[in-house]
């Protein structure tokens, strides 16, 4: 069996006629991502405020599966002929079932980070034993190591990271932060999320790299002093937590903050100044990683 996969770029105002379009004609899914996705132009808007459910991305990239037997270029004609403000740049592309699941997997490979870890999914074969394998296959949660911000935070962690220290990841997503964590030996690491998947997923992600570490959600009181604290996340969210957090760390502990684009840096740290003092800061790709000792 095989499909062709249909990719176009279209604004946020025409992303439900055109999903209601393709739906008629057809579409077996219809994926949708922003054109900017790991790149400095890229919008943060889910979990954002006053974000709904239903709200895209300035610029969005579209792609809609198709049965093989459809009529790609009648589609293409019928969707420039309803949509004509749109400059349609189409690209199609036959896919057999077979090159579907690679394809899907070929966007994932092995992320090696300061010659330390290595992130692994499953389907690939662990080469370097010597280093610090994380076996970790994209989910619904975030954080597979490939977007910059969690490149930082790993970096921060192999530079941090101690027997004696307690860690505590704040947003955990994946757990891959945590898991990373444990890994490079800390003595007690506890990751939470306010998304029951994600700590679905981190407890799922724990057990198979046979880590020990208590995952929470934020909808539940715990105490905690962190000797080390990351928190990967959105930048307004990073904003209202500020004092949360800091109750968290430990005096003179550390802390990582990440998801904030460069321009957002001196916001955040000075949201942050009552509690930390900022050290040297991380970059990557237009994303940084800020971080503070508590003073």
């Amino acid at each position: 069996m095989a499909w062709i996969n249909l990719t176009f770029f279209a604004e946020e105002k025409d992303i439900d006629l055109l999903s209601e379009a393709l739906e008629i004609r057809g579409a077996l899914s219809i994926f949708i991502q922003d054109k900017n996705l790991n790149n400095s132009d890229e919008e943060l808007i889910f979990g954002e405020p006053h974000s709904g459910p239903n709200k895209f991305w300035a610029t969005n990239q579209i792609q809609a599966l198709f049965n093989d037997s459809v009529d790609i270029k009648e589609i293409q004609d019928e969707l420039v002929s309803n949509f004509q403000d749109i400059d349609f740049k189409f690209t199609a592309s036959s896919v057999s079932e077979t090159d579907w699941v690679k394809l899907s997997q070929s966007q994932f490979k092995p992320i090696c980070i300061k010659d330390r870890i290595n992130i692994v999914p499953s389907w690939h074969k662990i080469n370097n034993p010597k280093l610090i394998n994380i076996i970790l296959d994209p989910g619904l949660a975030f954080g597979t190591g490939a977007h910059p911000t969690t490149h930082l935070c790993t970096e921060w962690l192999i530079d941090n990271v101690s027997k004696e220290k307690k860690v505590l990841d704040y947003g955990c997503g994946s757990g891959i932060l945590a898991i990373a964590a444990y890994k490079l030996g800390a003595k007690m690491v506890k990751g939470v999320d306010i998304d029951p998947q994600a700590i679905i997923a981190s407890k799922e992600n724990g057990a198979v790299n046979e880590c020990n570490i208590d995952w929470l959600n934020t909808d539940k009181d715990f105490k905690f002093q962190a000797d080390l604290l990351v928190a990967n996340i959105l930048s307004s969210a990073l904003s209202v937590l500020a004092p949360l957090l800091a109750s968290y760390c430990a005096p003179k502990g550390k802390i990582a903050l990440s998801g904030i684009l460069e321009s957002q840096e001196n916001q955040i740290k000075k949201i942050y100044a009552p509690w930390f003092t900022f050290e040297q800061t991380l970059k990557n790709n237009g994303w940084v990683c800020l971080s503070g000792v508590k003073v």
